[in-house]
């Protein structure tokens, strides 16, 4: 071949294309498809990384042609078949060919970084004349004993060495300085995990997926029922024909009790894959799938795009979960993706859930695919009993406490029984907002239209959105009255009235606040695991996945909270998330219940959800979304626009919208412009446009090209984000 088409490392939109070049011909017969290369661009020729996508013998215009410069690697980067998914993502998801690529490589194949190497010690000729003396002996010894174990630095920190003691070994030849690679991989052991015998359920629920012609299944399976067992004898299956695996869960709490279970199953040699890694730990991952040392990874859904080359199945665990669609560009959902990366690698795609996401079950439906039921717990478990608590009642009944009677009841008797109790909120922080009683000023963060939240453990009012934090005050800025009120509710307060409450119960909370450093998740859950608390608080991160024995109540604060937005998803949302933590209760031998409150105890989410009803609920629901042409009966395209400069974006947004219901206003429904629900983030002025119909993906990209002309041409300070089927419409 004598030319190939590459896609250039630079974000701009205008270059969104394949830049054609001649391979020289020192390079003929090395070149290959999804190769990262070096080649000069622009009119300086400076060397840009890229990546070949495309090769052929023949090609116009070639007096112009700029030459490949260098391989930065023999072995491709990309796959045939990636770039396949490439392709279709960037029709699917109006995304760029380089914001594609960036999802299959770890960030530090980009910056150069590869493997860590640090230097290490060794002890070299035996020790003589001044060099016996005990300060140079001690040092001697040790590294003899800890061969390549220790830096200069490292060894001279742990023992309160002089460093210049060590360099004077180094140097007169007595100990010797060698590089080694630094292993950023996570190898601990966990216990040996046993083969559970498995229920009639479960058994034909794999025979089904293994003996299966098609590729595509729904594990629609109440909480409990052991969809985590299917899915290892799934995987051990896989092994056994010597084919590769993918689990994705949906939050990284839960990584921790899924890489405990398939380690003590499968043995260490799991890679684990997540935001919560380094770049390096990214990179040392990427490159372990990419050499065959692995065979299983769990991980979130950017464990989605590893590497493996034998893949035989995927696995989404508890796929209705949002955290599955990426909010940022390439805004995908991992769901689809899998689903397509199945029919290109021919494997099998499982996806599990109690709560099905409506459009999952409906494609389903729809195309005849395999949708298998499990609907018993394992052991004969009962699924818990759901109290429904209106809490208009307690408050006419004169409490004002964020407990209704019976749930501080059955606490105190749960606390006696020395069982396990889940308190639920969703939402973090002490006090959601803060507000004068005299004036009525509200703090509201100075770069977000949000209002701001009181941390009581930092004494600060934080905004959610942008990370803003000031100093709280008890004195009103704008009439100087010192009635100031701290109004609302989070898990954070929730754990300050609880401790109080029950002052002998050992409580712990998980929420985003918590969980902020590396390993914090999975010091809570094994805590909460190993019965070192009583109690747990948290927000949505515990609604699903987590398996505890011991839990026999689970209180839902405020049912109501998702009820509340502004978005077609929320009364989903709401049956979802009471389903989700309701099944964390009784999953062991003992009998569980949840307490529900709420205000709105009519709603039909919740009262399907006290049943366990999902075909209730979802013949409710899709009445509603196909009369309001919502998905799975539509498509919806939010087009999103910023500004710091709001005039510019009332101007551009509305002349943009102009053209557009010229183009488009007989074809589909296009609702707006209009502000967002937050009308300002990160000092970031928002508007936006709907755009509902049976959108043709071909008109997508030319309104994905008309939005950029807008921003790029007379609005140069408009910022533009383009999402299909958003899970997000605030």
């Amino acid at each position: 071949m004598k030319y190939c088409g590459v896609i250039v490392n630079n974000e701009s939109i205008a270059l969104d294309k394949l830049f054609t070049y001649r391979i020289p011909e020192n390079l003929r017969g090395f070149v290959e498809i999804g190769q990262h290369i070096k080649v000069p661009f622009g009119k300086g020729n400076k060397l840009k990384d890229a990546f070949v996508i495309s090769m052929f013998d023949e090609c116009e215009n070639t007096e112009k042609l700029k030459e490949i410069s260098d391989i930065c690697a023999r072995e491709p980067v990309l796959s045939d078949k990636n770039i396949r998914l490439i392709n279709l993502m960037r029709k699917r998801y109006l995304c760029t060919y380089l914001e594609g690529i960036k999802l299959f490589l770890p960030r530090g194949l980009l910056k150069g970084k590869r493997e860590k190497i640090k230097l290490v010690l060794y002890s070299n000729n035996e020790l003589h004349g001044k060099y016996k003396e005990e300060k140079y002996a001690s040092i001697y010894n040790t590294v003899k004993e800890n061969v390549a174990k220790y830096s200069r630095n490292e060894l001279s920190k742990e023992f309160d060495y002089s460093l210049s003691s060590i360099n004077t070994l180094v140097k007169h030849g007595f100990l010797e300085i060698k590089e080694q690679r630094v292993n950023r991989v996570d190898e601990r052991t966990f216990p040996h995990l046993p083969k559970k015998n498995l229920t009639m359920e479960q058994l034909i629920a794999i025979e089904e997926i293994m003996t299966s012609k098609r590729n595509e299944f729904l594990l629609h399976g109440v909480t409990g029922s052991g969809k985590t067992e299917i899915y290892m004898t799934l995987v051990e299956k896989m092994l056994e024909k010597g084919k590769q695996s993918i689990i994705l869960v949906p939050e990284i709490a839960l990584t921790p009790q899924m890489v405990e279970r398939f380690k003590g199953r499968f043995g260490k040699d799991i890679t684990v894959y997540h935001s919560k890694l380094s770049e390096g730990e990214k990179f040392d991952e990427w490159h372990r799938v990419k050499q065959g040392k692995v065979k299983i990874a769990i991980g979130a859904r950017s464990a989605l795009f590893l590497p493996f080359k034998e893949l035989g199945l995927i696995v989404v665990d508890e796929e209705h979960e949002s955290t599955y669609k990426s909010d940022s560009d390439p805004k995908y959902l991992a769901t689809e993706i899998a689903l397509i990366k199945g029919n290109i690698e021919n494997c099998k795609v499982v996806l599990g859930s109690a709560t099905p996401n409506i459009e999952t079950y409906y494609k389903f439906k729809r195309n005849f695919w395999k949708i298998i039921s499990i609907e018993k717990r394992v052991d004969g478990a009962e699924m818990p009993e759901i109290e429904l608590i209106d809490m208009r009642q307690e408050l006419e009944n004169n409490n004002k406490s964020f407990l209704s009677a019976k749930l501080y009841e059955e606490i105190n008797e749960r606390l006696e029984k020395k069982e396990q109790i889940i308190i639920f909120l969703n939402r973090r922080g002490f006090s959601t907002f803060i507000s004068c009683r005299k004036c009525g000023y509200v703090f509201k963060c100075s770069n977000c239209d949000i209002s701001l939240t009181y941390h009581q453990k930092s004494g600060m009012l934080h905004c959610h959105y942008c990370g803003y934090k000031e100093s709280s005050t008890k004195i009103c800025p704008e009439c100087g009255s010192n009635y100031v009120k701290y109004f609302g509710l989070g898990t954070e307060k929730i754990q300050d009235e609880m401790e109080k409450l029950f002052p002998k119960a050992r409580i712990l909370r998980m929420d985003h606040d918590t969980t902020r450093n590396k390993d914090a998740y999975e010091n809570i859950y094994s805590d909460f695991k190993n019965k070192k608390a009583d109690i747990l608080i948290g927000t949505q991160m515990i609604a699903k996945g987590l398996d505890f024995p011991d839990v026999t109540l689970v209180g839902i604060i405020a049912a109501d909270l998702t009820l509340n937005l502004p978005d077609f998803r929320s009364n989903e949302r709401t049956y979802q998330l009471i389903t989700q933590v309701s099944g964390r209760a009784g999953r062991g031998a003992k009998e569980g219940k949840v307490i529900l409150q709420t205000y709105s105890p009519d709603n039909y989410a919740i009262l399907y959800a006290l049943n366990y009803d999902y075909h209730g609920f979802l013949e409710e629901e899709l009445k509603i979304r196909e009369l309001m042409n919502y998905p799975p009966f539509g498509r919806v395209m939010m087009i999103n626009i910023y500004s710091e400069n709001e005039n510019m974006l009332i101007k551009g947004v509305h002349e943009f919208s102009h053209k557009l219901k010229a183009y488009y206003g007989g074809k589909y429904n296009i609702l707006g412009p209009c502000p967002s629900h937050i009308s300002k983030i990160k000092n970031q002025f928002r508007w936006q446009i709907m755009i509902k119909g049976n959108i043709e993906y071909a008109d997508a990209f030319k309104i994905k090209n008309m939005v950029y002309d807008m921003s790029k041409s007379t609005y140069n300070k408009i910022k533009v984000g383009l999402d299909m089927n958003p899970y997000n419409t605030l």
